[in-house]
């Protein structure tokens, strides 16, 4: 495959972008992320931070009350960021060193999201 037929980030990053505010509930994020079939949401924040799933359901798990608890209480911050322009090769490999399955695409701003199964179905 010659570099200009790798596919980047850009190429295959979910858009439009889903966020959810760090003071709204564990319960809303998880509507949003079975709205629109997404396993992790952006939280607008500094440092740059997600929700994903697994957070949710660590919350769950651990009983605590989901219409109460914040996502600002679960999420996980200073996370890892994607340019649009990388290779998912190195996009991959990312995600492996740092035991992750989403990242933030960033430019100037949020701009997307990839995930492990984006990476996944576009380098096998």
């Amino acid at each position: 495959m010659s570099p200009e037929d790798r596919p980047t980030v850009e190429d295959v990053m979910s858009t439009p972008l889903e966020t959810i505010p760090a003071d709204a509930t564990v319960m809303e994020a998880a509507k949003v992320m079975r709205e629109h079939d997404f396993n992790a949401l952006v939280v607008p924040t500094t440092p740059r931070a997600i929700i994903s799933s697994t957070d949710v359901l660590d919350a769950v798990a651990a009983g605590r009350d989901v219409t109460e608890l914040k996502v600002s209480d679960v999420m996980t911050t200073d996370v890892e960021t994607a340019a649009p322009d990388l290779y998912m090769e190195e996009v991959a490999a990312m995600m492996t060193t740092y035991g992750i399955k989403h990242l933030p695409v960033v430019d100037d701003d949020y701009v997307g999201m990839i995930s492990s199964t984006d990476v996944t179905a576009h380098i096998s």
